[in-house]
């Protein structure tokens, strides 16, 4: 395996064809074609399913692309550093994060880390909490975010979150608005409830028509989790995977969601329809672990691209942008 390679083979995956790639790299196909074989017997996988409309990457194949950016990166990276002197914290690092935790929160991460040390280079493996543990259980990320895992063999594992559990979804039919309780303030002398986040019971919310993800999901196993419990059942009223679906059939007045802190849809909460509340009796929590592989050090830039975590998750936690609590040894006063 070379540098050649593995560009070939980047080549081939973001073109989505063998024949679009090589024209892009100015190659033959045939020859093209040969080097994707020779780098499959070499690793022992297939890298692509072929069809006639192109190639598309398989679960290896995705996995390899994202390992050989890295390692491409870092080759560049290293014949620049040769080339002029050292100036500041230089490498790069790779961040195996939940996919609803990194829309609230690599952002102002990646943001403030580039204007600290602009010379570090960061990967994001951004999947669902499972496929996050896999990452780091086969090595391929330096630091991790998981979820609900405040242990893990191999691995150093510290308290970085928790956060709770909240119903959303548009009540266009008004019947969530009578389940929710909300905090009261008083006008003239009357209490009257205020509009925002409020508290459902968890018995209350299973028996709204709900919209949820299967049970594979760590959010949809919770709740399963607390309806056995409690002995009663989930009114399921649509199942789909997707994300994107998922919120459509909500934001469409379809049914009602289970949804982390990290994921609230601040903007929804002006909407009179918009039902939001965080779910009680029992309270659902997730919690959020940093984890790095305890057999090594951390290394400098890893631990820079952890310090800025920690850092903005603290502000964003001490702001309100997420409805989250720090471990109490992290708590400001």
């Amino acid at each position: 395996m070379d540098l050649r390679a593995l560009r070939y083979f980047i080549a081939v995956l973001e073109a989505g064809s063998l024949s679009r790639a090589a024209a892009s790299l100015y190659v033959a196909q045939p020859a093209l074609t040969a080097q994707i074989k020779k780098l499959e017997n070499e690793l022992g996988t297939q890298l692509f399913e072929r069809s006639h409309a192109g190639v598309t990457p398989t679960t290896a194949g995705m996995q390899l692309y994202h390992d050989a950016r890295r390692l491409l990166s870092d080759a560049a990276a290293l014949r620049e550093r040769f080339q002029r002197p050292p100036n500041g914290l230089e490498g790069s690092v790779t961040l195996a994060i939940p996919s609803l935790l990194s829309s609230l929160l690599l952002g102002p991460v990646l943001m403030r880390l580039k204007e600290r040390h602009p010379l570090v280079r960061v990967f994001v493996l951004d999947d669902l909490s499972l496929m996050v543990k896999k990452a780091m259980l086969d090595r391929r990320a330096d630091v991790g975010i998981l979820v609900d895992t405040p242990v893990l063999e191999g691995m150093a594992c510290e308290p970085l979150a928790e956060e709770s559990i909240f119903l959303c979804g548009f009540d266009v039919g008004g019947i969530a608005a009578p389940l929710v309780k909300r905090p009261r303030k008083s006008i003239s002398g009357k209490a009257v409830a205020r509009r925002g986040i409020g508290d459902i019971a968890f018995a209350k919310a299973a028996q709204l028509p709900l919209v949820l993800q299967s049970r594979r999901f760590n959010i949809r196993q919770q709740v399963e989790g607390a309806a056995s419990n409690l002995g009663i059942e989930l009114n399921v009223a649509y199942e789909h995977d997707s994300a994107r679906v998922l919120r459509s059939l909500y934001q469409a007045g379809a049914g009602f969601t289970f949804t982390p802190g990290c994921a609230l849809d601040a903007s929804a909460l002006t909407n009179e329809h918009w039902i939001c509340a965080r779910v009680t009796e029992p309270e659902l929590k997730r919690s959020y672990t940093l984890a790095t592989p305890a057999n090594r050090a951390v290394d400098p830039v890893a631990q820079a691209l952890i310090d800025v975590l920690r850092e903005e998750i603290e502000r964003m936690v001490g702001e309100g942008i997420w409805k989250a609590e720090l471990p109490a040894g992290h708590q400001k006063d």
